[in-house]
């Protein structure tokens, strides 16, 4: 038997904080819903981002962090941003104003995919054996049987939307492989950076777009938006980034098959709905995928070793 190795990270505990990043950006979708009815989608997006990032540089302060200063790095929050947030978060507050819910959700959880063959083609920064293949697979096997496969009989009648709805998701897989550039800060530190940057970019267009001061909201969409960027957004974005560095973009990007079995429990316990015998089998197909594609094989410490960067 070998000795564990010093850096490979507690599965249990990544594969904990994957759920609870997979319920807290799974419930971002209900809080956006209340939120959007009084307040436009720009002008809550830019409120999100900028509490979020406040809320973060506080604690970190509380803590003792120092956000870097160099343009270098600030130029990687702001690359971060667009690829996390600013633009995949607009694409799809205008696709699902057309979409069917169950195809969005669908056309949404494809970033795993993109994130596995991103990194097989072009960035190749960690190893990817065919047991990640076989879990992306698996997993998007899965979120079809659980949405319903009559989700997909809308395939193309919406082009446009759907096409903008996978670019989201394209954005999300490159999001992922591009935060591993952030090793060796704090997670607090890109996740900071890149809400402050993103809430820089966003808000001067919900100035000129929405004029939020002749918003009324209401007190729903206001507690919505302060439970969204408190928990869906900053807690979400520190637990993101600390995973990509341990689980990797691939396994990182399996919350997206979370998210999907998660909202359905969500249904079957506080709503009273039941699951098709379809449902469940695509259940297992979810947690099979997305444990091929983040449990680590004994031999990954060695290849990281072997390849230092």
């Amino acid at each position: 038997m070998h000795a564990p190795h010093p850096h490979q990270p507690n599965i249990a505990v990544e594969l904990a904080l994957l759920l609870t990043l997979a319920t807290l950006w799974g419930a971002s979708y209900s809080f956006i819903k209340i939120g959007v009815a009084t307040i436009p989608p720009v002008t809550l997006i830019a409120a999100r981002t900028l509490i979020a990032g406040l809320l973060l540089l506080v604690i970190m302060r509380w803590r003792g962090i120092v956000l870097p200063m160099d343009a270098a790095t600030w130029q990687r929050f702001l690359w971060q941003a667009c690829l996390n947030s600013v633009i995949p978060w607009t694409m799809l507050a205008w696709s699902v104003r057309s979409l069917d819910a169950g195809l969005a959700t669908i056309l949404n959880s494809t970033s795993p995919i993109f994130a596995f063959f991103l990194t097989l083609a072009i960035t190749r920064h960690e190893a990817l054996a065919p047991r990640k293949l076989f879990g992306v697979c698996a997993g998007m096997a899965g979120i079809c049987l659980i949405v319903g496969v009559e989700a997909l009989q809308g395939l193309g009648a919406q082009l446009v939307a759907q096409i903008v709805a996978v670019l989201a998701a394209i954005c999300y897989a490159g999001a992922a492989i591009f935060g591993r550039g952030f090793k060796g800060l704090d997670p607090m530190a890109p996740a900071a950076g890149s809400l402050l940057c993103g809430a820089a970019i966003l808000i001067p267009l919900s100035l000129v777009v929405d004029r939020p001061w002749t918003l009324a909201p209401s007190a729903g969409s206001m507690l919505a938006l302060l439970v969204l960027a408190v928990f869906s957004t900053a807690l979400a974005f520190v637990i993101y980034f600390r995973l990509v560095q341990t689980l990797g973009s691939v396994g990182t990007t399996a919350q997206a098959y979370l998210r999907v079995p998660i909202g359905v429990a969500v249904g079957v316990v506080f709503l009273g709905e039941s699951l098709t015998a379809t449902a469940w089998i695509g259940l297992g197909c979810v947690v099979l995928g997305v444990a091929a594609m983040t449990i680590p094989t004994r031999k990954a410490p060695a290849v990281v070793e072997a390849r230092p960067t």
